[in-house]
């Protein structure tokens, strides 16, 4: 394996934003330092990665992103207003979602996407990687949830890691 300059040229800026974010400040230094670890992580880390990441649509990366974002403010709100209401009116369920993604890191990222919005956590993925299944804490009909998830979550990431 040959040691290339960036490996993960997307990776290192997000890191070194995300250094800037956490550090909340833009200090000459603290820029310095973002960028060193933005490029010091994936080389460190190279080895760990089963396969090369390929962004096939980055525009639909940017726009799942924004969606994410969105879905995680409403579903706090949500979430707020049946904790609010009581759990007598809460109907968790648990609901098996069909994968059409193959690559790992697809399939990570929608995983830790549902579990990152409020009210639903990915329980289970199959042995053979072709469903998930979500517990959600108020499920009124599982099919539609599944049907949701795979239409806001997994759609977009298979434009993004899978070629057409």
């Amino acid at each position: 394996m040959k040691l290339r300059l960036f490996p993960h040229p997307v990776l290192t800026p997000l890191i070194a934003l995300i250094w800037l974010l956490l550090a909340n400040s833009l200090a000459p230094g603290q820029i310095l330092l973002g960028l060193l670890l933005g490029w010091a992580i994936p080389i460190f880390t190279l080895r760990f990665w089963p396969e090369r990441i390929r962004i096939h649509r980055p525009l639909t990366l940017f726009r799942f992103l924004l969606l994410v974002l969105y879905d995680i403010l409403v579903a706090n709100l949500n979430v707020a207003l049946l904790i609010l209401r009581g759990p007598r009116r809460l109907t968790p369920a648990f609901v098996t979602v069909p994968l059409d993604l193959r690559s790992e890191l697809g399939i990570s990222l929608l995983a830790n996407t549902i579990s990152l919005t409020p009210g639903t956590v990915s329980s289970w993925l199959s042995p053979d990687r072709r469903s998930l299944v979500v517990h959600g804490l108020h499920v009124r009909n599982p099919d539609a949830l599944a049907a949701t998830l795979k239409r806001r979550y997994e759609a977009p990431l298979l434009k993004v890691f899978e070629p057409c």
